[in-house]
């Protein structure tokens, strides 16, 4: 694919690329996120719906766009009781993911875990009425539409670069006196990982020093069969409600604790047997061969059981001609007899 792309100089709206390459939100979900920072500020007071009709988007398009979001953490909804026993739906909806305590906090006038109290608004003048007081301006995520004239600040995702790589593992190298040491493909990979995580949380940004030293233990994750993609959202969910204070600390203390089991290698299969060699049979009629069910038999299957059906018919004629035996009381007598007439 051969790409042309020309930065507009004015009229244009900051995305991120983590919202761009969001595989969790549809094309639908994305274009509301983009349409409604685009707007100026005065025309954000509407609900969603009345934005999406706009883009032609309604119907169960909006409804699959909606949960997307909500889902995701772009669209936060609240009811609330309102004067006159009525009740109004407030909406919060931010082009990067809150939680509920970050919700929270924003609709309290405090700042959210990772986004600060920006520029404040300018003091009220001393011409007499004085309306209001000074206050600060909380952000809860939307950019605002249109940047400077002629500047572009947006910047593409943070990675380590394999020249950068190969000049710092020579100089360590060179450092500890060893030799060329050449780095496993799951170290590259768990260090780009790491790298990657400020995109997703602005409190876990790592240094390319700091992610070389947690590289060895991600890559442990990655040799276990976990994915780039499990590993970065195990780093990055549920994160502590107050904050992170070391990102290194923390990541260093989650890779250890949340270490999947190695997997289980499967037994190796039993050896295979050959099957018994063909055997003369040793019973009647035209020679024929068999396979020996076990090592004894010396005839086939029909062979054993006409031998087995003639046996138990000789038994049956000879238990038929047999005498019926005498009755105990002349046994006994019998027996009584004979050892009288023995010395």
């Amino acid at each position: 694919m051969i790409s042309h792309v020309i930065p507009p100089s004015r009229g244009y709206t900051k995305v991120c690329n983590s919202l761009v390459r969001q595989p969790r939100l549809g094309s639908d979900a994305k274009i509301l996120i983009m349409y409604v920072q685009g707007l100026p500020e005065g025309d954000r007071d509407k609900a969603l719906s009345e934005h999406a009709r706009k883009l032609d988007i309604n119907g169960r398009r909006y409804q699959k766009a909606k949960a997307e979001l909500v889902a995701s953490g772009y669209l936060h909804e609240r009811r609330e009781a309102a004067s006159g026993g009525r009740w109004r739906t407030v909406q919060i909806f931010s082009n990067c993911p809150l939680t509920d305590d970050q919700v929270a906090r924003l609709r309290a006038g405090v700042p959210a875990d990772g986004y600060e109290v920006l520029e404040a608004v300018p003091a009220p003048s001393g011409h007499f009425p004085t309306v209001g007081a000074p206050r600060a301006r909380v952000v809860g995520g939307l950019l605002p539409a249109d940047g400077e004239p002629g500047k572009n600040s947006s910047h593409p995702p943070t990675e380590a670069r394999e020249d950068v790589d190969g000049a710092e593992s020579s100089a360590e190298d060179s450092d500890g006196g060893g030799g060329a040491a050449s780095r496993s493909a799951e170290v590259v990979a768990a260090e780009r990982v790491l790298l990657s995580l400020r995109h997703e949380q602005r409190q876990l940004h790592l240094g390319v020093r700091e992610a070389r030293t947690l590289a060895g233990l991600a890559a442990e994750w990655l040799r276990r069969g976990v994915t780039a993609a499990d590993l970065r959202r195990a780093l990055c969910g549920g994160l502590p409600p107050d904050g992170v204070r070391s990102a290194v600390g923390f990541l260093a203390h989650r890779l250890r604790e949340k270490l999947p089991a190695a997997p289980v290698e499967d037994p190796a299969p039993p050896p295979f047997l050959p099957p018994p060699e063909l055997i003369p049979c040793a019973g009647p009629g035209e020679e024929h061969l068999f396979r020996p069910p076990v090592p004894w038999a010396t005839t086939c299957g029909p062979c054993h059981r006409e031998e087995q059906r003639a046996f138990w018919a000789g038994m049956r004629e000879g238990a038929g001609e047999a005498s019926e035996p005498l009755p105990w009381r002349e046994r006994f007598a019998a027996l009584a007899e004979g050892e009288a007439d023995s010395p």
